[in-house]
């Protein structure tokens, strides 16, 4: 097991329960796409792994600036002081992958993408 983990046990229940997902990159021009939690795959060396169909002006700017920023939250996940609601702020870096195993996986899982967007995480901060 991963001594150093930066998704704590509230971000993956948070990711089993629906919500909207924001990712914001920046490099061409700023720009901010959305999915959903269901959509999001945790690898067990804490990739996030999400299926790309669209996310065209995302991947100009992650060829410029692999940098982004992703947030979620549910309000079926209770946050601090029972707060009914919990989100989270991600900040990593990205990449697409157009073939190999795990995008054999996604494809599997979810037959409309046409890529996969890879976040290697540098912080989750929890914020409700």
């Amino acid at each position: 097991m991963m001594e150093n983990k930066k998704l704590s046990e509230k971000f993956l229940e948070v990711v089993k329960h629906e919500g909207v997902v924001s990712i914001t990159s920046w490099g061409v021009e700023t720009h901010v796409v959305n999915t959903w939690n269901s959509f999001l795959v945790v690898t067990e060396d804490e990739r996030i792994l999400i299926p790309a169909y669209g996310f065209r002006k995302t991947e100009k700017n992650v060829n410029v600036n692999s940098n982004i920023i992703l947030t979620l939250g549910t309000r079926e996940v209770l946050g601090y002081k029972d707060y009914p609601g919990t989100g989270f702020v991600v900040k990593g870096t990205a990449k697409y992958i157009s073939a190999g195993d795990e995008y054999d996986l996604m494809k599997q899982k979810f037959s409309f993408l046409t890529r996969v967007l890879e976040i290697t995480v540098d912080s989750a901060k929890q914020m409700l």
